[in-house]
């Protein structure tokens, strides 16, 4: 299992979207360590993208009959990474170290750690010649870190035939250190950008333009203050209970502390609590643009565009009831006697778009949470103990 995660980090698997080439690499070197395994069925789904290597983003699927054919339990793993960002000590980022215990590397717990230990929970039932109760199918996905559109919602809009009402699915992509949270909700994502438009003018003689900057703070000051106070019911099944709003980028072409730049970008990410509408919120972001056009209006100017980056309306929760929560609480229960408990995020995974077709999905791992970080880490225990839980939802 270490080796296998091993070969994988050494492929950086990283979007056009953060200037990479893709997953096709590492697509192929997972079919190469596979094949010869006695799946049943193995296929390749290739999402077209001119701007990934040979035009293409895919995802592997291999099944594993069981003793009831019909009866489905996914595991939904994704191939690609975050790029390696700054602060790694120590080691490469793509350069994977075995050390105390863990594994470290760019993508080794976000997602690798998850897909070898969905990998090795099937090879140890192949090993032993054990057919599980329900059919396995393992799928590993392309641009789950960019949104999914060449992954999982690609598969869904285009081979819709794949998923099935009744079918079961785990996405390992999310947790506790404790591998006692199942995660059944997410919030709604929005992000947006404030793009405001100026006139560029000498520090010295801000009369003579108009300081976007300025602008773009008093509007984002107001836009905070208003978003809080208006969405602040509170749902203690999430973890924060309440929406967030955060400005996190800005911009600006000034290069000079004695420049008043003429145009201003701000973002904000939104986590947004489902018994609210997006629309509604984009809605107050625009009139709250207004007033603040108005309050500062000198001929045309300033101009103020509102940008929706990213948008995923949550949709209704998995049920805390549902056959997959049951039987995966049953199956910690069984292998390290304790008890999980349900609850929601405010991040975005692609089991939304299965509940957004009505079937229960849950997202679970035994997770140090060192996705997106410097010296990302998989703990070797956590793999092998997840194989386990996945193996035993399978036999239950």
């Amino acid at each position: 299992m270490v080796q296998t995660l091993v070969e994988l980090i050494k492929i950086p698997a990283l979007s056009p979207d953060y200037g990479g080439e893709g997953e096709y690499d590492k697509a192929q070197k997972l079919l190469e360590i596979i094949k010869g395994w006695p799946f049943d069925k193995v296929e390749v789904y290739e999402a077209p993208d001119p701007r990934a290597k040979n035009g293409v983003r895919p995802s592997i699927i291999a099944y594993y009959y069981g003793q009831e054919r019909d009866k489905r339990l996914w595991i939904i793993t994704h191939l690609d990474v975050v790029p390696p960002g700054e602060g790694w000590t120590v080691t490469e980022p793509f350069k994977p170290l075995v050390k105390d215990g863990k594994v470290y590397g760019r993508g080794s717990e976000d997602n690798g750690q998850s897909l070898v230990a969905s990998l090795y929970a099937v090879k140890a039932m192949m090993n032993l010649g054990i057919r599980p109760k329900r059919t396995v199918i393992l799928a590993f996905v392309s641009d789950e870190e960019t949104g999914s559109k060449y992954g999982v919602e690609w598969l869904i809009e285009n081979h819709p035939e794949l998923f099935k009402k009744d079918d079961l699915i785990l996405v390992p992509d999310g947790g506790n250190s404790e591998g006692t949270f199942i995660e059944v909700a997410e919030k709604s994502i929005l992000w947006f950008k404030l793009k405001v438009k100026g006139k560029q003018v000498h520090a010295s003689m801000p009369d003579k333009g108009l300081n976007a900057h300025r602008v773009a703070l008093d509007l984002a000051y107001r836009l905070d203050k208003f978003l809080h106070e208006k969405y602040d019911k509170r749902d203690e099944l999430f973890d924060p209970p309440e929406s967030t709003f955060e400005p996190t980028m800005v911009r600006n072409p000034a290069s000079s502390p004695n420049i008043a730049p003429g145009e201003h970008e701000v973002v904000f990410d939104c986590r947004i609590l489902p018994d609210y509408s997006l629309d509604e919120v984009l809605e107050d972001v625009k009139r709250l643009a207004d007033e603040v056009r108005e309050r500062y209006r000198k001929d045309d100017l300033p101009r103020i565009e509102v940008e929706v980056l990213q948008r995923l309306d949550a949709p209704k929760p998995t049920d805390p009831n549902s056959e997959i929560v049951k039987l995966l609480k049953e199956a910690i229960r069984r292998l390290r006697g304790k008890e999980a408990k349900v609850g929601g995020i405010g991040g975005g995974t692609f089991a939304a778009f299965f509940r957004k077709l009505g079937i229960p999905a849950v997202v679970w791992a035994t997770l140090d949470e060192m996705a997106h970080q410097p010296n990302e880490y998989a703990k070797i225990d956590n793999m092998v103990e997840d194989a386990k839980v996945m193996a035993t939802l399978a036999l239950l």
